[in-house]
């Protein structure tokens, strides 16, 4: 049993302002497995008070780059021989597979050294080239720290989402609040735990469980000078609005309902191989799911067959099994959502090919949804058409290439895809013309170099590298 009864208020363990702990119960059997102290508004308010000072007054602004980088590689340094004891914790929470947090934690390697190199890089001070070369004066460009970061991470991918932020945030010379879901209190407990032990100045960083009230308050605060969230849709528009009344700075990476386009000419066999991990990490609760299957009419029952024998073939069950691939849905709410829209897609009209709404036998304990695909999808279909966040798979047929492209940008969503064909420039000319932010041809993992974000309504902004960096940052001129 974990219990965290202080909370991690500018660095240090702070009693909160509420005396009751939430149980954190495992998605596996609903069991407690820790209690947890929750922030409360007051402990909002003493730890942006906190970021305030420590960036308007405290040692924090006058530190160089090269204090900051250190200071952060001595962070990733403490938190490297723990991956484990990470990876396990967060899916004791989540019910996310133990193969899928060991994987994740292990990238975090990668990810953090791609935004320590886009620092490295980074054009914090330039001077402009006059567009008039006898001009009797000069220009300078800075990046220069916005100031107090909201920083409001969901649950499905607890560490790699605070990576994702408080990384580049800190590099940048902002001072974070790092809003973490209520279901991963344990797991963001212990990364407080190690935040405590890089001896960060006072106040430049909080790590708060809150619920979805207290996060309201907290990016509403006004103290509080940029958002950056990750979350539903629906929790970004009003996140948006909220900004848009105060003039933050925001940015919002949200939802998604991602099409993987199998050309005529594709591998059948590798792109369904690939797509166990495309369409189905995660249990499917991951916005970058490619969970609309787009197939040629000419060999569509040959994928739809092909998704069948590789659904059946997933083990389903305890997910700190390493032979489990799918483990359960995190909240019993989320567990009747996604069996919900099985039973839409069946009263829709959709082929159920394999799965439904029951819950898999023997696993009635849980919050468990049994994998799910259908055929005979238009995409006009609300299981087409919605994000419905678990492992729940449509396979839309199209004529030619022309319609898979149609179909791949008829959606409001616009933050992952896949192509798969064996020629590689024709699925790279295929992919140029879908509307989102990120693709991958022929099962390609997404990298950490490149930006990483939404068009529509997937988001705005974007994260990784140093167009990632970028957002944490302002443009100030000099002229001389």
């Amino acid at each position: 049993m974990h219990t965290y009864d202080r909370l991690f208020i500018g660095g240090t363990w702070t009693d909160p302002s509420g005396k009751d702990l939430l149980d954190i119960r495992s998605p596996h059997d609903r069991s407690v497995i820790g209690r947890a102290a929750q922030a409360q508004p007051a402990d909002i308010d003493r730890a942006v008070a906190a970021a305030r000072h420590a960036f308007d007054e405290g040692p924090w602004g006058r530190t160089t780059l090269a204090e900051r980088i250190a200071l952060l590689r001595r962070f990733d340094e403490l938190a490297r021989p723990h991956d484990d004891r990470m990876a396990a914790l967060v899916t004791a929470e989540n019910g996310s597979p133990v193969w899928f947090t060991r994987a994740l934690q292990a990238s975090l390697a990668s990810q953090f050294n791609s935004s320590v190199r886009a620092a490295e890089e980074f054009g914090w001070e330039e001077t402009l080239t006059p567009s008039a070369p006898d001009a009797p004066f000069r220009s300078m460009m800075r990046r220069e720290a916005i100031g107090v970061v909201a920083a409001v991470i969901p649950w499905n991918a607890p560490t790699s989402s605070a990576y994702g932020k408080i990384v580049p945030a800190l590099l940048a010379g902002n001072t974070v609040i790092l809003k973490v879901s209520p279901e991963n209190s344990l797991s963001m407990g212990f990364l407080a735990e190690l935040l405590e032990r890089v001896g960060l100045p006072e106040g430049v960083i909080s790590v708060l469980p809150a619920d979805r009230e207290t996060s309201q308050y907290l990016i509403s605060h006004p103290d509080v000078d940029k958002i950056a969230f990750t979350g539903s849709t629906g929790a970004g528009r009003r996140i948006a609005a909220i900004a848009g009344q105060q003039l933050k700075r925001v940015s919002l990476e949200l939802g998604g309902k991602s099409a993987a386009i199998i050309l005529p000419d594709a591998d059948i066999e590798k792109a369904l191989q690939d797509l166990r991990f495309a369409s189905l990490l995660n249990n499917g609760e991951s916005c970058i799911a490619q969970t609309r299957i787009l197939a040629p009419r000419g060999r569509y029952e040959e994928v739809v067959e092909g998704l069948k024998m590789l659904v059946d073939s997933l083990k389903v069950g305890d997910p700190s099994d390493p032979g489990t691939f799918i483990g359960p849905m995190i909240r019993p709410d989320q567990q009747a959502r996604v069996r919900e829209y099985i039973r839409i897609g069946i009263e829709e009209g959709a082929r159920l090919v394999t799965g439904g709404p029951q819950v898999p036998e023997g696993l009635e304990q849980g919050n468990y949804v049994t994998p799910t695909v259908f055929a005979d999808v238009d995409n006009s279909m609300r299981v087409a058409r919605e994000e419905i966040f678990g492992p729940v798979l449509v396979v839309i047929p199209y004529d030619d290439e022309g319609e898979a492209v149609r179909i791949a940008n008829d959606s409001e969503y616009g933050l992952s895809g896949g192509v798969w064909s064996v020629d590689e420039e024709h699925a790279l000319a295929v992919a140029r013309r879908i509307r989102t932010g990120t693709l991958t041809i022929n099962g390609a993992p997404i990298g950490y170099d490149g930006p990483f974000g939404g068009f529509k309504a997937s988001g705005i902004g974007r994260e990784y590298g140093a167009v990632g960096l970028g957002t944490y940052t302002e443009y100030k001129t000099i002229t001389i």
